[in-house]
């Protein structure tokens, strides 16, 4: 099988390399397409995944090309990992929002609009390119905003493209572990959008143990999100969210915190990964080792803004192996080898939720067959998390209005309606702010 890599210079690539390895099996990938626009960074991404196949019989053999459609073109796998404007747009995502007082994180809030407004577009033309070039392929989308992208793709692709995150993935596993469960047999209850969505039950051995956790603070404080949200909120909830709400129910002390660093998360990353692509261009280099080393510090730093806010500490070790590399090849697993397994993806609505239509996507437990993804029936929200749900879903939908129209007025409904933005003149001058410094937002008329 063919797997194409969108975004093949990037720096996570070697995670999903490395799963591949491991994966001995019939009917696996054979031969990997590295596509990106950045012809040094796939010759460095390159160098990690050759040191990572030596001596390992049968590797799936890697190209690299800078052309879409040659990458393209006989795929029977997409993986879309693109970062349109890189590290430096998101540099600038952060700090435009900052100077006016909101979040500017990725996929949160302002910083996750634009984003999203720059990226919408282009992913549009790639699932156009696949409908044209590969239309039995499927693609398998974790460019940010993930959810927003998948819809965006998803109106030309229909249910071939399927969206994914590790954060519900690592959340369940860290719930099963503190109640002494084995997170590959337990069934997680999880439902909301990318992001955006919370932990309502665990299920182990057919027993709900959430009541258990809720009920013991000391249990419930002694992992992430005990540390994250505080035990008393989260007995308030009845339920664990998933670690991003972090910005929407602590909103004022998150600004804060990213405020008075030295650097944003956007910047931090932008810096690091300039070191190593640079480090990796030394012939003497062990390109393995510097990737490693980077990849430590990057997971070991993840939030830290967020533990700080709510003196959470240092993330525990067992959090610091990633994780969506493994859901992305249990996925191709599935649908490749119809090997039947339940996987929580970011999938069309369906009738899944009846607070939003059919078209939506949502993330939810799925059970993944030959033939892709279902949504599995789940019971309705509590009124606050639909009313947060519908508020974000409907700023997503604002913002795939805006890229198909280019029209910068819809642009600012986008930014004015979403939850942490809390001024229409706020949202003017963020539409200015992210016009100036994006290229990629000169369509905005």
């Amino acid at each position: 099988m063919k797997l194409t890599i969108l975004g093949g210079g990037g720096f996570r690539v070697p995670l999903v390399y490395g799963a591949l390895l491991t994966d001995r099996a019939e009917g696996r990938v054979t031969e990997v397409v590295l596509h990106d626009l950045d012809a040094g960074r796939l010759s460095a991404v390159a160098r990690v995944l050759a040191e990572q196949a030596a001596g390992v019989p049968g590797a799936p053999a890697v190209t690299a090309t800078t052309d879409l459609d040659e990458a393209l073109t006989g795929a029977d796998f997409v993986f879309s990992a693109i970062r349109v404007g890189g590290l430096e747009g998101r540099a600038n995502d952060e700090r435009v929002a900052l100077a006016e007082g909101v979040l500017g994180q990725e996929t949160v809030g302002a910083g996750g609009i634009a984003y999203g407004l720059r990226t919408v577009p282009v992913a549009v033309d790639i699932a156009r390119r696949v409908a044209r070039l590969a239309p039995d392929a499927w693609v398998i989308n974790f460019t940010n905003p993930a959810g927003l992208v998948t819809e965006a793709m998803s109106r030309h692709l229909g249910d071939r493209v399927i969206g994914i995150c590790d954060s519900p993935v690592g959340l369940g596993r860290r719930i099963a572990r503190v109640l002494g469960g084995n997170p590959k047999e337990a069934w997680i209850d999880y439902v909301g959008l990318n992001h955006l969505g919370w932990v309502r039950g665990l299920h182990i051995e057919g027993r709900d143990e959430l009541p258990r956790l809720l009920a013991d603070p000391d249990l419930l404080g002694s992992f992430e999100e005990g540390k994250l949200f505080g035990v008393d909120w989260l007995q308030s909830l009845g339920a664990i969210p998933n670690e991003y709400l972090h910005y929407y129910y602590f909103n004022r002390e998150a600004v804060r915190a990213y405020q008075q660093a030295e650097r944003t998360r956007g910047a931090f990353l932008r810096d690091q990964q300039a070191h190593f692509y640079e480090a990796v261009t030394d012939p003497g280099a062990r390109a393995l080792d510097v990737w490693d080393r980077t990849r430590a510090e990057r997971e070991a730093t993840y939030m830290a803004e967020n533990r700080e806010t709510a003196g959470a500490g240092e993330r525990d070790a067992d959090d610091l192996s990633g994780g969506y590399e493994k859901v992305a090849l249990a996925l191709m697993r599935a649908i490749a080898r119809d090997e039947r397994t339940t996987l929580i993806l970011n999938v069309r609505n369906r009738s899944t939720l009846s607070a939003l239509d059919g078209e939506a996507v949502i993330e939810v437990p799925c059970l993944v067959d030959a033939n892709g993804a279902h949504p599995v029936a789940v019971a309705p929200l509590p009124d606050h998390a639909t009313g947060l749900v519908c508020a974000v879903k409907a700023v997503e939908r604002e913002v795939l209005a805006a890229a198909e129209s280019g029209s910068r007025t819809t642009a600012v409904k986008a930014f004015a309606l979403h939850p942490l933005v809390d001024s229409v003149n706020v949202a003017r001058r963020l539409v200015e702010g992210y016009t100036e410094v994006h290229p990629g937002l000169a369509y905005l008329k």
